[in-house]
């Protein structure tokens, strides 16, 4: 594929001695250098022992029209390379230059002529390969292009990636059949080309394929970069057909170049070296192995990166190849020809159109996955039909009292703990969330509104659901009313516990310490609510927790629906023995116990005298400072309240930048 020396590339990125380093007791992004060996890991500076060098005065350059390869064992600097490219690394953090066309990639260009495609494969797996496109169409495309358009958009780029046969079926995933690795691969590489970048990144493409897999896909990246784009991929080993797919290749070995040219000169290289190949031979299997051989001898690549700094180094027909149009003028001409789809340096829609898309897609794969809806709910009713059962027809009396305070805390406490099976729902999306807003496919607003408009619908389908089977059942007060504002306050308890659960999904990355991280606090909001002890008896040092529980409110809501009547008696004067020693003594003994009670009193208190009525209970709960729509309000407003952290969280959390 070599390009005419009197025929200037539209466009040449270049890097030079590019260095990147970290401390040894940081935790890097690189999670491939987690398990490696001493061998392995990029050497320490001589300098600093306590700094590891993770790219040293790495150069080269990436032309329009080529495929540069980088490659190297786990632990060269591959993906690091990759990432200083795509500027995923902190410019503070990052020495060297990196240019196109001679000029610097400002952060906000690049979102736009980029794309970076990473390892993993991270799409929505209930969603067709077609739907997955004209999704990420939607997101990309400016709104200036008609439906149409990018629809035709779209099955170019299917016929482009080799999918026409696929494009109907579902992605899946290990519950779900679906594509396979390398059309699931390819799909991948899609959705991140659908605006026709000028610079294509992908860490490891390759990875995890069989070799007709990845030799697919490398076919459709030689496509790509034929049509007029720059292509820069990291791979492991590839093969000899892979090979010779490739234009240009750049070896490193614990952070430094030690091979840095075409594919075929592999041979004469290391001939040179004194190191020949055998015949027959895998060049990238040999050059690897002499690479491996070097890094555990006392002297290390040292000779081999000097070997390549005095015949490699960078081409001297690069001169030839460097344009001689300025970035704007060759992104315009890019533009023109119908290379690069969008130019705009912000989002390409506004951003209601980003919610109606987002929730749209949301939706999609959400109502091809019923059985995630069907166990939610299915925990409700069995839950709901539980205590239904337990607490049926409660009496109005002080056993019955107790009961009704229990039924009410067990209550509110299930519907939080039963929020907590949505934790793992964003972390699912978490990277595919991370990818997307890198290249500024819609706001992070935009995605938090649309997560609030895909899960209210299910939530009143919960509430109402639970409402019904446990409000007649126990027989609870307040009639059509008092079921309608339990309903309400139902709803707003699962908002806010699904608001809060969700937030925390965006601050804590793994599920299970994001279990060990929830179920605690709600046991914590439980006992602070006012059930087990009454806010009175909190000493002062744990107040602030009665205040900040989220069962508080909730609690006290639904005991104000149930007790907040002043003409109900819960206790007569029949009844004040009950719970007591006394309550197994006779009728006529109890008659004779009012009457001297009330001639001690001076009031007359008989078996059917009201006692206690349910304000009188309130006060004994502690119950007196909101009123129950307070309480509603403020259980609403906690959940608006974690969504505005979400949305915090999501943007300092999603930066996607080495430091």
């Amino acid at each position: 594929m070599a390009v005419a020396d009197t025929e200037p590339l539209p466009f040449v990125l270049s890097f030079t001695d590019l260095t990147y380093s970290v401390r040894n007791n940081r935790r890097h992004s690189d999670s491939k250098r987690s398990s490696l060996s001493p061998s392995d890991a990029p050497s320490s500076t001589a300098k600093d022992p306590k700094t590891k060098v993770l790219l040293d005065s790495v150069s080269g350059e990436a032309r329009d029209g080529e495929i540069l390869a980088v490659l190297g064992a786990s632990g060269s600097g591959k993906s690091t390379l990759i990432d200083a490219l795509a500027n995923r690394i902190s410019r503070e953090s990052l020495g060297g230059r990196v240019t196109l066309n001679g000029e610097p990639l400002e952060s906000r260009m690049l979102k736009v002529i980029s794309a970076y495609v990473m390892q993993d494969d991270l799409l929505f797996p209930m969603l067709t390969v077609e739907e997955t496109l004209n999704f990420s169409a939607e997101f990309r495309l400016p709104r200036s292009l008609s439906s149409s358009k990018k629809k035709a958009r779209v099955q170019t780029l299917i016929d482009q990636l080799g999918l026409r046969s696929a494009a109907k079926t579902i992605i899946g995933d290990e519950g779900h059949r679906g594509v396979s690795g390398g059309e699931r691969r390819r799909v991948s590489i899609g959705i991140d080309i659908i605006h026709n970048p000028i610079v294509l990144f992908l860490d490891e493409p390759t990875s995890g394929l069989d070799s007709t897999s990845a030799f697919m896909v490398v076919k459709v990246l030689q496509r790509i970069a034929k049509s007029g784009s720059v292509v820069v991929m990291s791979v492991h080993q590839p093969s000899a057909r892979i090979l010779r797919l490739l234009d240009r290749l750049i070896f490193l070995s614990r952070g430094q170049t030690v091979y840095y040219g075409p594919p075929e000169e592999l041979p004469s290289f290391f001939s040179a070296f004194g190191r020949p190949m055998p015949e027959n031979e895998n060049w990238t299997e040999f050059a690897l192995d002499v690479i491996r051989d070097l890094e555990g001898s006392p002297g290390g690549t040292t000779a081999l990166v000097e070997f390549n700094r005095s015949t490699c180094g960078v081409p001297a027909t690069t001169t030839r190849h460097v344009t001689n149009l300025s970035l704007k003028d060759a992104i315009s001409a890019s533009i023109s020809r119908g290379k690069l789809v969008s130019g705009s340096a912000t989002f390409a829609n506004p951003f209601w159109v980003e919610i109606g898309t987002l929730t749209k897609r949301s939706a999609t794969n959400i109502r091809r996955m019923p059985e995630l809806f069907v166990i939610r709910l299915g925990a409700v009713l069995v839950t709901g039909f539980i205590l239904a059962t337990i607490f049926w027809r409660l009496e109005s009396s002080p056993k019955g009292v107790q009961e009704r305070l229990g039924f009410f805390a067990f209550a509110v406490s299930t519907i939080f703990y039963t929020c907590a099976d949505a934790f793992p729902v964003f972390l699912l999306e978490r990277y595919i969330f991370m990818r997307e807003t890198a290249h500024n496919a819609y706001r992070r607003s935009s995605y938090v509104l649309s997560n609030v408009i895909v899960a209210v619908p299910s939530l009143v389908f919960l509430s109402v659901a639970f409402a019904l089977i446990t409000f007649f059942a126990v027989g609870l007060a307040g009639g059509v009313k008092g079921f309608l504002y339990f309903f309400l306050i139902i709803l707003a308890s699962f908002w806010a516990g699904i608001s809060f659960v969700t937030f925390l999904s965006g601050v804590v990355s793994h599920v299970m310490l994001g279990y060990t991280v929830v179920v605690p606090i709600l046991a914590y909001f439980l006992l602070f609510s006012g059930f087990f002890i009454n806010r009175d008896r909190i000493p002062p040092y744990w107040i602030w927790f009665h205040y900040i529980s989220l069962v508080k409110y909730p609690y006290e809501a639904v005991l104000q629906n149930e007790f907040g009547s002043t003409t109900k008696c819960f206790v007569s004067g029949s009844q004040i023995f009950h719970n007591t020693p006394l309550g197994n003594l006779s009728p006529t003994m109890k008659e004779g116990l009012l009457k001297g009670l009330s001639a001690s009193l001076g009031v007359n208190i008989t078996g059917s005298t009201c006692v206690t009525r349910g304000t009188d209970i309130l006060r004994q709960q502690g119950i007196t400072d909101l009123s129950k729509w307070d309480c509603l309000w403020i259980t609403v407003a906690w959940g608006f309240l974690f969504r505005i952290l979400f949305y915090f969280a999501l943007l300092l959390g999603s930066k996607n930048k080495r430091r």
